[in-house]
């Protein structure tokens, strides 16, 4: 019997693994993350030792993130375990791989507030929504708690707000806000249980989702509530499951 270690799977060891892959992408092509990659590079905080811990949960994730973006078969998925695969935020009921696949990364993970509504929007525009206004959203892993099988860590997403944010909120009303040139950035905590190929089976993740929302600045077409972001304290609560604390 052999002692050798088993190979590391190519998608915790390359950030752009998965791009290589022969797939059902969305737009029929593969998508191009160079701009993106070479803002995280001019940009990050942290400086990971390649084939460390963090190293390889920050790759997996981005291609995690890649394939739930632009592969349009979960079968060609090979950061999750399939038949085993949920995600879940800010302890709302799990969903499956499918139900990212119908509504999009944005709006499984952004519960309905006075700037955006899953409702109003499809994958297709929730998409164009955001990546519109921010061109590139740079991610990186800022600590890890635990190792496999199940994997915690913190984590910062960021990127400029170049352009105009328009979209539509949880009244199904057009909701825009004018550009101003700077960072918006947010940072989570997410659980991950993995299996023996490092595969995704059980995502969970916390976040303040009005966090962004409010770095971009006010309502130009202002929102209900009277408060100077659009946010009002009573509906607080509703459009933020976990009951983060706005900034007023």
């Amino acid at each position: 019997m052999s002692n050798s270690t088993p190979a590391l799977p190519d998608y915790v060891l390359d950030p752009n693994a998965v791009l290589g892959d022969a797939a059902k992408w969305r737009h029929r092509k593969v998508p191009d993350y160079s701009r993106t990659r070479a803002d995280y590079e001019k940009t990050k905080k942290m400086s990971h030792t390649p084939k460390s811990l963090i190293s390889l949960v920050e790759n997996l994730v981005k291609n995690w993130e890649i394939e739930a973006s632009y592969k349009l078969d979960l079968a060609d998925w090979r950061t999750i375990d399939r038949p085993n695969y949920t995600f879940a935020v800010n302890g709302l009921p799990a969903t499956s791989g499918e139900h990212m696949l119908k509504v999009g990364t944005y709006s499984a993970v952004i519960a309905p507030n006075a700037y955006y509504s899953p409702e109003h929007s499809d994958f297709a525009s929730s998409h164009i929504t955001f990546k519109s206004m921010m061109p590139t959203f740079a991610w990186e892993v800022l600590e890890v708690y635990s190792g496999p099988p199940q994997v915690a860590f913190r984590w910062r997403h960021w990127g400029v707000m170049q352009n105009d944010y328009d979209g539509f909120n949880d009244k199904g009303e057009r909701v825009t806000i004018k550009a101003h040139g700077k960072v918006l950035e947010i940072q989570g905590v997410t659980v991950a249980v993995v299996n023996d190929k490092l595969q995704l089976q059980k995502v969970e993740t916390w976040f303040d989702p009005l966090e962004m929302f409010r770095q971009m600045g006010p309502i130009d077409n202002k929102g209900e509530g009277g408060s100077k972001d659009g946010i009002s304290a009573a509906n607080l609560s509703a459009q933020c499951p976990m009951g983060f604390k706005t900034k007023m």
